[in-house]
């Protein structure tokens, strides 16, 4: 595992040396991008036309043509992603930047992301590669299991699909986990959630954790800021938890459009009933991005006041994020309140665990820590 002087030597050296956080270019690695593969999760309809099983868009899509997500196209009948191997970015990064904080905190993941994304979030930081098509961005070429051996080479923990949505690159999300989990790597998803049931519980399988975004906890919120219903969200947050791979949510409250105290309030609820008082949940601060630049940045008491009703309603791990330094980014223990895990950011300064349990009074804090 990267100390953190390494890591930040390594991304200087690549940063000085290529003028970008990539790991290699096309022409450095040396060989052809692979050609399209056919998609999993479709069906053949109407002759030529395909239907898309993947997402709850469920889109029908005609010969030469691509789906919602713009990373599935019709090739004469058959359903093909034309983004396997050709990921936008490969890079490192820690864990703590998912965020998820009950994972193994302090270590380092090979982050992996392609062009695109299913959903159409007017605030999206990573809106120059979750809105652009492959052919709008630089590409890189790697087999899945190259990309482990990326990992093995750079002596990472773990491999994170990331920046954008991993379900628009599934099949390679899922052959990459399939090769790196029996090598010893853990794997992780940072996801919107929107996703069918079937494509969901067969990643399940080749995963370690998962952090979702719930956006919102209104039809509403969903539809206009990010073209998308919230129901199949919340349905991928119980399949996650039954299926007891690690889970983690956030919130980026946006001021006047879900920062609403009886909207965090019910969504809280509706976490402590449904997921259980030991499901993380981080508030995240917004700042102006892509097309909501006329709004200001997420007062740091809007997000205190919902980490407040988070409690009040029995949550144990309430995190506040994007305020480095806030004293809601650490992790503290249920039972005796004291700090069990001392977080600036997404650096780890302080661990007070012993095998999953708090190191003052014994109490067992719930997550994945080796």
């Amino acid at each position: 595992m990267l100390d953190r002087r390494s890591f930040l030597q390594y991304m200087i050296s690549i940063l000085s040396g290529m003028g970008c956080s990539s790991l290699s270019l096309n022409e450095a690695h040396g060989k052809t991008a692979p050609a399209p593969k056919e998609a999993m999760f479709y069906k053949r309809i109407n002759g030529q036309n395909v239907q898309c099983l993947l997402c709850p868009r469920a889109c029908v899509i005609r010969e030469g043509k691509r789906g919602f997500c713009r990373n599935r196209e019709n090739q004469k009948g058959k359903l093909c992603t034309i983004v396997y191997g050709k990921p936008s970015v490969v890079d490192i990064g820690p864990i703590e930047k998912a965020p998820i904080y009950h994972f193994s905190p302090g270590h380092f993941r090979l982050c992996i992301t392609c062009a695109s994304c299913n959903l159409r979030c007017k605030y999206c930081q990573n809106w120059h590669l979750s809105q652009k098509s492959l052919e709008e961005l630089n590409t890189h070429s790697y087999l899945p299991s190259e990309i482990v051996h990326e990992a093995q080479k750079h002596k990472l923990n773990s491999i994170s699909f990331t920046y954008t949505e991993p379900t628009v690159y599934y099949e390679y999300l899922y052959d990459i986990s399939s090769v790196a989990r029996p090598m010893g790597f853990k794997t992780s998803i940072v996801s919107n959630g929107y996703i069918n049931q079937d494509p969901l519980l067969k990643l399940l399988k080749v995963l370690d954790a998962v952090k979702i975004d719930l956006k919102g906890f209104s039809e509403k919120f969903y539809e206009g800021v990010s073209s998308a219903t919230l129901k199949p969200v919340l349905e991928s947050l119980i399949t996650v938890k039954k299926e007891k791979v690690w889970l983690e949510i956030v919130n980026l409250i946006v001021p006047t459009l879900n920062d609403d105290p009886k909207m965090i309030d019910q969504m809280c609820r509706w976490i402590r009933e449904t997921l259980g008082m030991d499901t993380p949940l981080h508030f995240t601060r917004f700042f102006p991005n892509y097309k909501l630049t006329h709004l200001s940045p997420t007062p740091i008491s809007t997000l205190e006041s919902a980490y407040e009703i988070a409690k009040k309603n029995g949550l144990r791990y309430v995190y506040i994020g994007n305020v480095p330094g806030h004293v809601h980014n650490s992790t503290y223990c249920p039972s005796c309140n004291r700090r069990v895990i001392y977080r600036t950011h997404f650096d780890v300064l302080e661990m007070n665990m012993t095998d999953g349990k708090c190191k003052f009074c014994n109490f067992p804090i719930p997550g994945k820590w080796e």
